[in-house]
């Protein structure tokens, strides 16, 4: 099935899209090329009232665009409502700084006077995944629009009506015609539509295959890119740590959207002599939490998003297994659909799993799981800690558990993240730079080097 909206929690499909015609692309296209020729002289006052209408309708249906979340991808209810309420905020938040952010900044030369201007760019073509429909979209989208760029959405294959929706608040808001559009289309258009000279820039967040062609095929066309795309964060604990703390913050780091977020923590890397203590409030916590209809209040764990993903989950913790893993808690879906009524069993339902006893050379030392599996390494040093944390390909967020100022600053100088927290689960925050190093992608999204990311910094000297 091509562009669908199929509902995770029972497999129903809600709703079909025919894929857009070559002809339809084009007058997206073109629609986005004229539009930035009248946007991009609109004042950053008029961009924030648009952005600031949208925030508005946000929060005013954001129990409708919940629903849609969650009928779309699993979400539990009240996470959707968070999320919206959150892309609200982070419209505000641009729509107050963007000003500042991209005003001139002068530079003492000898010139009479020099300094840089940020100009936009043009039509940038956003790809986003499916884990976060509104947010990964709004993160994008408000400081795009406020620098004075016009965006394309391609959205994932699984949520078409949250594309559909989130375009439409933007011209609720008042944002001029064709200053974001969304484009129902598969992967395999994706190149076509980079290279088209009426592009001038691509962001993706994803996987590190669609990371990888999408760069491919910008950089085949000479043209900016920012990727965020997968992590295997570690989450490190040692005897410095308030453990019960600890074990409270990574049962919701790793469960947050159902374990299906890039900077979940997944790897915990403890201690030995606070190892067996975090390992029991740990597996204490997920046996008791409570998986099913993720639209039920009482809900702690919902359906995954696709049965491809719970395929490929399933198969990691099968091969961690046979290669010597022990399994703590979990680790059967069959005992859990039994468990169920009738009518959720053909949902994409995975029990919460904890994994320890990880042999070298196992899934779990260089993929990343994405999905409610927890994966417990102990070590006896911090050292071997740190040197376990960096030893993936991957490099997005980290996060450590230590009272101890000196361990505190070695986390923070010596894990390869793109962030690092201490004593916090790791979050995107408007107000702070997000994205990560290695295979985790490049380049900066949020902040005032989100809103930089798509614009011309141009050199400005005037001479008398």
């Amino acid at each position: 099935m091509g562009i669908a909206s199929i509902n995770p929690a029972t497999g129903s499909v809600v709703h079909e899209f025919s894929p857009l015609t070559t002809a339809e692309v084009e007058g997206k296209l073109e629609r986005a090329a004229i539009a930035f020729q009248s946007y991009r002289n609109t004042s950053f006052e008029q961009r924030a009232v648009w952005l600031r209408a949208a925030a508005d309708i946000l929060e005013a249906r954001k129990d409708e665009f919940a629903q849609t979340m969650t009928l779309e991808m699993g979400k539990l209810l009240r996470a959707g409502v968070a999320e919206v309420e959150k892309c609200a905020l982070l419209c505000r938040y641009y729509a107050d700084h963007a000003p500042e952010f991209l005003a001139d900044v002068s530079v003492s030369t000898e010139a009479q006077r020099s300094f840089v201007r940020y100009q936009p760019l043009g039509a940038v073509l956003a790809v986003m995944p499916w884990n976060f429909p509104f947010w990964q979209v709004f993160r994008f989208a408000a400081p795009a629009l406020m620098a004075g760029n016009v965006g394309l959405l391609k959205h994932a294959s699984n949520v078409p009506q949250s594309a559909l929706a989130i375009e439409a608040i933007l011209r609720e808001a008042g944002f001029p015609e064709g200053t974001f559009q969304t484009l129902l289309i598969g992967a395999q258009q994706v190149a076509d539509i980079v290279a088209d000279p009426r592009v001038v820039a691509a962001t993706l967040t994803g996987s590190e295959a669609a990371g990888a062609s999408l760069a491919s095929a910008a950089g085949k066309a000479l043209k900016p890119t920012v990727l965020e795309l997968g992590g295997s964060d570690p989450f490190v604990v040692t005897a410095y740590a308030d453990v019960d703390t600890a074990i409270a913050q990574a049962v919701t780091g790793r469960l947050l959207n159902n374990g299906q977020t890039c900077i979940a923590a997944k790897r915990f890397i403890l201690l030995e002599s606070i190892a067996d203590q975090f390992t029991a409030g740990f597996v204490e916590r997920f046996n008791a939490l409570k998986v099913g209809d993720p639209t039920n209040a009482d809900t702690d764990l919902g359906p995954l998003s696709t049965p491809a993903i719970l395929s490929e989950l399933e198969d990691q913790v099968n091969r961690c297994i046979a290669q010597g893993a022990k399994v703590l808690v979990g680790g059967d879906r069959a005992a859990l659909l039994k468990s169920m009524p009738t009518s959720q069993q053909s949902g994409n339902y995975y029990p919460a799993t904890i994994l320890s006893e990880l042999p070298p050379g196992c899934p779990a030392y260089s993929e990343e799981f994405f999905g409610p599996v927890a994966l417990l390494f102990t070590v006896k040093t911090l050292d071997e800690a740190i040197a376990l944390a960096n030893s993936t390909a991957f490099g997005l967020g980290a996060s450590a558990w230590t009272q101890d100022p000196q361990e505190q600053e070695r986390c923070i100088q010596e894990l390869d993240a793109g962030a690092v927290f201490i004593n916090s689960l790791v979050k995107s925050d408007p107000r702070l730079p997000f994205g990560g190093i290695k295979r985790s992608g490049y380049g900066r999204e949020l902040s005032v080097e989100g809103i930089r990311a798509f614009v011309n910094a141009k050199t400005v000297w005037l001479q008398a």
